[in-house]
């Protein structure tokens, strides 16, 4: 027996689609910015951890280390708030969602690929939400790859830890 189709229990406007050129070359356009502005952010927040970790050694307090780690982390949120907020303030001029607050949380809802909730677009821009969720993919994977950069180079300094230990062991048995 072949289960019923779900799509055939909405109303056909629910199932029906539209194409809208302008909605989705102008989500493009933002897609574009936001991925500059991120490129921006994120070389920025390498060359400030850089600066910073050339003068680390195996001497320097952990909680400075951590204090760095913890700056950078920050550093990197920002930069994805301001693209929330790039996200967010077309759609508030646009009308589209009248509230800038509840258009920062829609489009901080959408970027992080969290999902739809209470929160809506009118039903004819709904194309934009996938755009958004897509500029929100691109953009968290670029600071996965910096966070493990970052943790790369923590790992190292626990190996020269590890390693000057061991040197240290064994010039005391010697």
């Amino acid at each position: 027996m072949i289960p019923p189709d779900p799509l055939a229990r909405l109303p056909v406007e629910v199932v029906t689609t539209s194409f809208d050129l302008f909605e989705v070359v102008l989500g493009i356009a933002i897609l574009v910015v936001v991925v500059f502005i991120h490129g921006a952010g994120i070389r920025r927040v390498s060359r400030y951890f850089s600066g910073h970790w050339v003068h680390v050694t195996t001497e320097t307090p952990h909680w400075r280390v951590n204090v760095l780690f913890g700056i950078v982390v920050a550093q990197l949120v920002i930069v994805h708030l301001v693209e929330v907020l790039v996200w967010a303030l077309p759609i508030y001029w646009l009308n589209l969602i009248p509230d800038l607050s509840a258009a920062a949380f829609f489009a901080a809802e959408t970027y992080t690929t969290l999902g739809e909730g209470v929160i809506r677009l009118p039903y004819s821009w709904r194309q934009l939400g996938p755009i958004i969720a897509v500029s929100g993919l691109f953009t968290f994977g670029w600071t996965s790859s910096v966070l493990v950069y970052v943790m790369t180079q923590f790992g190292s300094l626990d190996t020269r830890h590890a390693e000057n230990k061991k040197i240290a062991a064994s010039s005391d048995a010697s």
